[in-house]
């Protein structure tokens, strides 16, 4: 393959195609870390968390903000499915800022089990709230909550998994 090959990038909702054009590269959130595409990158599947995606046509860069899923790269093929989608134009700022104040409310008052699908759900509400105004050049909050971070205020004795135990 040669570098100048462009990569198809797909973004997939459960609406349908929301994003198809050829990219020269493309970064992406993962589960793991932002991580990106060249021509000729290695296949890769990986699960998208909520974040943006940028991508570049030549000189002109673009993002999308998009929630959690997955992607696999293939064959100078970005494909990633997920059930969040939206341009910076797409965004009610005064929506999602009422969004947020609203999770994150309802997080510090939260009080049934810690990782439960309901904690879940808030958790994502304010993860995506927070992308949608970080695409829109707001700063992102101080603090994105996270299931390890309930459990550790929560509990101040919670260990976590044996991977995170003793990281200092």
């Amino acid at each position: 393959m040669s570098d100048n090959s462009p990569i198809e990038l797909q973004i997939i909702t459960p609406e349908g195609a929301v994003l198809r054009t050829n990219v020269d590269e493309l970064t992406a959130p993962s589960v793991d870390g932002d991580f990106g595409v060249l021509a000729g990158h290695r296949p890769l599947i990986a699960a998208l968390r909520t974040g943006i995606v940028t991508y570049r046509q030549g000189t002109e860069q673009q993002q999308v903000a998009v929630g959690p899923g997955f992607v696999e790269v293939a064959n100078d093929r970005a494909l990633l499915l997920t059930g969040f989608f939206c341009r910076a134009e797409d965004v009610d700022l005064n929506g999602a800022r009422q969004e947020l104040s609203e999770a994150d409310d309802a997080l510090m008052s939260f009080s049934g089990p810690l990782g439960s699908p309901e904690h879940g759900v808030l958790i994502t509400r304010e993860r995506w709230a927070a992308t949608r105004l970080e695409l829109c050049g707001e700063a992102p909050p101080p603090t994105i909550h996270t299931v390890h971070e309930f459990q550790t205020a929560a509990h101040p004795d919670y260990v976590g998994d044996e991977s995170s135990a003793d990281e200092d």
